[in-house]
């Protein structure tokens, strides 16, 4: 399924797997971090676990609770995650520029670059494309 090697995963991903509002990309995700979980390559940051707060308890057709998002947040910080800090920002907008990226992209390429990385799993950026020596995967696209 994956390659050897820290794996890390973008907020769509994990959104995917606790929202049932597509069963294919929900199920092909939680496959995903299973294995990921399993193997202990599994990887994230901050920003992710902010951003998938925000996302699963606002923006999806069928929000969950606070308390429920709060517990898979609680669950994911035994992930292997990056903490930024100021000169990961700065970083970020190196990255940005380099790679015509958006900010948050960047900030997402820099952790997984922090973390030694080989892969990012996303739909946000494009599958197969290389940032920063780091390869992107869509769990979706195989």
């Amino acid at each position: 399924m994956t390659a050897e090697g820290k794996e890390f995963v973008d907020t769509n991903i994990f959104v995917y797997a606790y929202n049932n509002a597509n069963k294919i990309k929900q199920a092909a995700a939680t496959n995903l971090l299973i294995h990921l979980w399993e193997s202990r390559n599994g990887c994230l940051s901050i920003q992710v676990m902010q951003e998938f707060y925000v996302t699963v308890v606002q923006k999806i057709a069928n929000p969950l609770s606070f308390e429920t998002a709060s517990q898979i947040i609680a669950d994911l910080s035994n992930w292997n995650h990056h903490i930024p800090e100021t000169n990961d920002v700065l970083e970020a907008i190196k990255i940005q520029k380099r790679n015509q990226i958006s900010f948050w992209d960047a900030m997402i390429v820099n952790s997984a670059k922090k973390m030694n990385c080989k892969i990012i799993w996303t739909e946000d950026l494009n599958h197969n494309q290389i940032y920063e020596e780091i390869k992107v995967i869509s769990p979706f696209s195989e």
